[in-house]
């Protein structure tokens, strides 16, 4: 059996654990009493006490966390909770985006034999083919429907002939929808910890399941018109 990375199914579960390991933590901070050291303002307060390093530090993680291999999502909540639902976008897509562009660098610059290797026979092997067809949109394509996991795409992309600036502003863009939803939503969750399920609260959880159809609702539409949506 080969141990290479493989193209992800869009599949259901992965919303749904979501919500499952947020049950998790809503239960364990009620039953160990610990919404008192979660309450949103006090943490911003928290961290604004650090000035210009509380945002600089979250983007030197985000923009290392791509080429290190480490999960991004924990990474996003993060900068909803700490920053709130504008900054906590702002700080986070352009942190992201960093990451991404580094590891992108790194394949194409310093790391490209080994990267090819990682990637011999999978289907991102031939992505320089349909980047030489589509282009940017490629990889707004990707950013925004998760076929393969995030990093993978970072490294793969470097070995395609696609422009430096394209790659950056199609990473850019194709991430921001995904991006403002989880970021909203983590902004706000501390509300449902604290025992209270607010507005705000309510339209991060429309904005998470939204982001999160569009996968189910592209995958409909491609098979309606013969198309798949692999690679």
């Amino acid at each position: 059996m080969s141990d290479q990375p493989q193209a992800r199914k869009i599949s259901p579960l992965k919303p749904l654990l979501f919500v499952l390991l947020l049950a998790v933590v809503i239960i364990t901070v009620r039953v160990f009493h610990l919404d008192q050291y979660l309450e949103k303002e006090r943490l911003r307060q928290f961290v604004a006490g650090y000035g210009v390093w509380g945002p600089i530090i979250y983007l030197i993680i985000w923009t290392l966390a791509p080429p290190l291999f480490l999960p991004g999502l924990p990474i996003t909540l993060a900068g909803g909770v700490l920053f709130g639902p504008f900054w906590g976008v702002v700080y986070t897509i352009f942190g992201a985006t960093a990451g991404a562009t580094l590891a992108f660098l790194v394949a194409r610059y310093l790391a490209g034999d080994w990267v090819a290797a990682k990637l011999q026979g999978t289907k991102l092997a031939s992505l320089d083919q349909k980047v030489a067809k589509e282009g940017w949109e490629i990889v707004a394509f990707t950013r925004l429907i998760p076929i393969f996991p995030f990093f993978l795409l970072n490294y793969a992309f470097g070995l395609t002939r696609i422009p430096l600036s394209h790659y950056v502003l199609a990473t850019f863009f194709g991430m921001l929808p995904v991006t403002a939803a989880y970021v909203y939503f983590s902004a706000n969750v501390l509300d449902l910890l604290q025992g209270k399920f607010s507005k705000e609260l309510l339209i991060g959880v429309l904005l998470l399941a939204l982001v999160s159809a569009i996968p189910f609702i592209y995958k409909k539409f491609k098979a309606k018109k013969g198309e798949s949506v692999e690679l």
